[in-house]
């Protein structure tokens, strides 16, 4: 059987993000995908119009009744509570699998899913626990404290400062730069540019399919630096098929 790969994320009623995506992403990458639900969203192609969590009790059930799935990796998107995070986060504390949290604040079509009190706890709690984390720009400034990166150097210190903050592994994805496709990966080995020619166009979900990319890749043995490239090259032949669905351009 295929390595098993848990979605713990939010719905999304048009499936172009969260844990709708990630089913068809998994598939597509080789993994058996299992989910878990912390959230359930309603949003569109002009944002997200309510947001809640599932209730503590309800999200422990969940990771406790996939004991038995012999997860390979864990690919974890939006959590929308103070509780959310505590719970996931304990989990992971509790394996020994890699996790690659993807930190989704806020929707690609506008709004905002977490205040700043739930991104003080994802620092302390959650990151230093996970294999990698993979904050596109915005997100890298909301977790540093500091501006939005808008250089590759700027990409470097984020990921730099996350390192030191206690992550194991910080990819700043820099698909919002203007003139660079270029994302920035610090570890315990050192600093890695991922470079690549931009390929014109938005695609709504990007990060959740390199999240995906990657953890399916770390569950099959993959280095993380191997999967990192195999999950970049995953998204990047999605983005250059992307198709509109609903006002937006989406991935499946």
């Amino acid at each position: 059987m295929s390595a098993v790969v848990a979605s713990i994320g939010c719905s999304d009623p048009w499936n172009a993000a969260g844990v709708g995506l990630d089913l068809w992403a998994l598939l597509e990458c080789g993994a058996r995908p299992v989910t878990v639900i912390a959230g359930v969203t309603a949003q569109d192609a002009n944002g997200v119009h309510a947001a809640r969590a599932v209730a503590p009790d309800v999200l422990l059930a969940q990771l406790t009744a996939l004991e038995g799935a012999h997860v390979a990796a864990y690919r974890i998107g939006a959590l929308l509570d103070i509780a959310t995070v505590r719970v996931v986060a304990a989990h992971v504390r509790g394996t020994r699998v890699p996790a690659v949290y993807d930190p989704v604040f806020a929707p690609s079509g506008g709004g905002r899913f977490v205040g700043g009190d739930v991104v003080a706890v994802i620092l302390r709690e959650l990151i230093p626990h996970v294999a990698l984390v993979t904050p596109n720009l915005g997100e890298a400034a909301r977790l540093t404290g500091g501006p939005e990166p808008d250089t590759v150097a700027g990409m470097e210190r984020a990921a730099a400062l996350l390192f030191d903050q206690g992550a194991a592994a910080a990819l700043v994805k820099g698909g919002h730069l203007t003139d660079a496709a270029t994302d920035v990966l610090v570890d315990a080995l050192g600093t890695v540019r991922y470079d690549a020619p931009r390929i014109a166009g938005s695609m709504r979900g990007s990060g959740c399919l390199l999240a995906c990319g990657i953890a399916a890749a770390l569950a099959d043995g993959e280095p993380l630096r191997g999967a990192i490239a195999r999950g970049r090259a995953f998204v990047r032949g999605r983005l250059a098929n992307a198709v509109e669905f609903g006002g937006m351009r989406v991935a499946f």
